[in-house]
């Protein structure tokens, strides 16, 4: 959920609005049910990819503040959500294997 919450807010610096009905203060912690953060996940990222992609390449370069008030390219905003996932993935593959989880994409055929 936590990820989820990343999906829908980090958009916010770059003028793409929350959906409705989604409260980035209480998201995270508004379900532990495994179907219902699958779908909330899921969502969350084809909201992040739909706000990426309907930006014009020359807004790019524009310029915002993010996480600590830095001045920064919506660019450097976009790989920043990137590279949020991508942390957490790595935690999330670290734990599976301390817990004897396999990742599918680790599996032998």
């Amino acid at each position: 959920m936590h990820a989820a919450v990343a999906n829908y807010y980090i958009p916010t610096f770059f003028g793409t609005s929350m959906p409705a009905g989604v409260d980035a203060k209480t998201l995270e912690t508004s379900t532990t049910d495994k179907a219902k953060v699958i779908e909330t996940l899921q969502a969350s990222i084809a909201h992040a990819r739909t706000a990426v992609a309907g930006m014009a390449d020359a807004d790019l370069d524009k310029t915002g503040k993010f996480f600590g008030g830095r001045e920064v390219t919506y660019r450097v905003m976009i790989i920043g959500a990137a590279e949020h996932s991508h942390e957490h993935l790595g935690q999330l593959i670290a734990y599976a294997r301390v817990n004897g989880v396999t990742p599918p994409w680790s599996k032998s055929e």
